[in-house]
């Protein structure tokens, strides 16, 4: 594509890409560039919740920031949707986007209905509860997933081959500074520990036992160095008041800066996470993963456990029985394979803004 094209298609054609919540950053990262390199102009907004802010900074995107989390009370969280919605008119007015895209923003959705914007959420959990009243124009999801758990709609909905994950994870570079920047030595046992999702609405509080369980079960062991990513500060504040000997000891780490989270999971001798990304980056890593989600187990994480790539903790005796303290081998250089997600989303993605009718991959799932 020659400049004066490319040029004229970035002043007609603009795609709009709302980052919700933490693991969409990372997501839509390779998806922007690709867009970007087509030919297309593509504008990012992002919520001020969990790391999202700071990974925006980490990553140096170029990113409007617009609204923040209202917490995990429903009328709020509510609130927090509309009033985020309207917040975003103004910036939309001003860029005036073709298409709008997210994984999963009720605001995005809101207000793309309101301004008539077509819009695309894509989404791998199939228990997430969604807008009554609008609806996006196409939902995409990976096809691990029927489609009656999707949505009423199934004309309108487009499936890709794998998971959210293999989206970047191909993509990743080991870079072992990560230990060094945490005060790891080559002698600790290093396990990355993710708490539940608190203020979601699928949280359950056996989420929240098993948490505990782990934490005590992994702190009875010897050389074993646990790096704790919580979600919020007011996460990071519960745990630090649980369990402040072992902070002061650093038998349990908090890292003061937001982390390449690949990088961590990927130098990790085994992963403990109560929520989905997560479990499915590890997963797609290949390193040993142990969920303690317990809300609804999604399409998606049931196939990798019946895989043998993700490990269900089911109650506190699973805890001693089902996870293994042992060390990783070889951890080296990461062995990328080909991975069609990224592909068959852009696909879609560029032949709904150009107003064709997407093309459907009959290919067998590869997960």
């Amino acid at each position: 594509m020659n400049t004066t094209v490319k040029a004229r298609r970035s002043s007609k054609t603009k795609i709009w890409i709302d980052l919700d919540n933490s693991p969409h950053v990372p997501f839509f990262i390779p998806i922007k560039r690709e867009l970007e390199q087509r030919g297309y102009d593509v504008v990012l907004t992002a919520r001020d919740a969990y790391q999202v802010s700071e990974l925006v900074d980490f990553y140096g995107l170029d990113c409007r920031k617009i609204g923040r989390h209202f917490g995990k009370n429903k009328f709020l969280k509510v609130l927090g949707v509309v009033t985020r919605a309207l917040s975003l008119v103004p910036f939309l007015i001003k860029e005036r986007p073709n298409l709008a895209v997210s994984h999963g923003s009720r605001a995005q959705i809101l207000a793309s209905s309101l301004l008539g914007i077509k819009s695309i959420v894509l989404a791998d959990y199939e228990f997430v509860q969604d807008l009554v009243l609008f609806r996006p124009s196409w939902v995409i999801v990976p096809d691990i997933i029927p489609d009656e758990s999707v949505g009423p709609r199934k004309n309108h909905i487009l499936k890709y081959r794998g998971m959210k994950e293999d989206v970047y994870v191909p993509s990743f570079k080991a870079n072992p500074s990560v230990r060094n920047e945490l005060g790891l030595t080559d002698q600790d046992m290093v396990v990355s520990v993710r708490p539940p999702a608190s203020e979601a609405h699928y949280h359950r509080p056996e989420s929240d036992e098993l948490f505990s369980v782990v934490m005590e079960y992994l702190n009875s062991q010897p050389n074993i160095k646990i790096v704790l990513l919580p979600r919020n500060a007011r996460q990071e504040a519960e745990v630090r008041q649980k369990w402040p000997d072992l902070i002061s000891q650093r038998r349990v780490i908090i890292p003061e800066r937001v982390v390449d989270g690949l990088n961590l999971i990927w130098f990790s001798d085994f992963v403990v996470s109560g929520g989905g990304t997560m479990n499915r980056e590890a997963a797609a890593l290949g390193v040993p993963v142990y969920s303690i989600f317990r809300g609804k187990i999604g399409a998606v994480d049931r196939y990798l456990s019946e895989q043998g790539r993700l490990t269900l903790i089911e109650s506190p005796q699973d805890v001693s029985s089902k996870i293994k303290l042992a060390r990783r081998n070889g951890i080296g250089v990461f062995q990328s394979n080909s991975r069609p997600a990224l592909q068959n989303i852009l696909d879609f993605i560029i032949d709904i803004v150009e107003l064709r009718i997407p093309k459907l991959s009959s290919s067998p799932s590869v997960l």
